[in-house]
C-alpha cells in the first residue's frame, strides 16, 4: 500500500470530562494532525492525492470546526452552559469526551471519509499530537 500524509496545525481549547488531573480544567492546545491516505492506485501524476488536496478538504474542516475554538463532549452540561454565557464563542460539540484518541478517531471515521468524498483515496490513519511529548494515533 503506498500512502501520503499532509501536516496540519491548528490551536483549540477543551476539558477532558472526569479527568484525574490538570486535564479536568479548560485548557488548550496547539494540535499538529497528520492526516494519511491511500488509494487503490496512484493518479496518473503518480500521486495518492496532492497534497494540497488533503489540506484544501480536512484542512478547511478543521479550520471551520476547530481551529480557535472550543471542543467539548455533547454530556458536558457544566461546560455547554458556560459556553452559553459567551457570545461569540466557536464551539463543537463532539459526542466523545474530547480527549487526543477520540478526536483522532472522530477525524479518521467522520470528517475523513465525509470530505474526501469523491477523491479515490481513503483517510488510513489519524496521528495527533496534542503537545510537543504526547500523541494519539486511530488507524483503519
Amino acid at each position: 500500500m503506498i500512502t501520503c500524509t499532509r501536516r496540519i496545525q491548528f490551536c483549540a481549547g477543551h476539558r477532558v470530562y472526569g479527568h484525574e488531573g490538570h486535564c479536568k480544567f479548560v485548557h488548550g492546545h496547539n494540535y499538529v494532525a497528520f492526516i494519511t491516505v491511500h488509494a487503490e492506485k496512484l493518479d496518473e501524476v503518480g500521486r495518492v492525492i496532492d497534497f494540497s488536496c488533503i489540506k484544501d478538504k480536512v484542512g478547511r474542516w478543521i479550520e471551520e470546526h476547530w481551529d480557535h475554538g472550543f471542543i467539548y463532549w455533547n454530556a458536558d452540561t457544566e461546560i455547554y452552559h458556560m459556553l452559553d454565557r459567551v457570545p461569540g464563542t466557536k464551539r463543537f460539540s463532539l459526542a466523545l469526551n474530547p480527549t487526543a484518541e477520540n478526536m483522532a478517531f472522530y477525524l479518521l471515521n467522520y470528517t475523513c471519509p465525509d470530505v474526501l468524498k469523491g477523491t479515490n483515496c481513503q483517510a488510513t490513519k489519524i496521528v495527533l499530537w496534542e503537545t510537543e511529548n504526547c500523541y494519539a494515533e486511530a488507524t483503519i
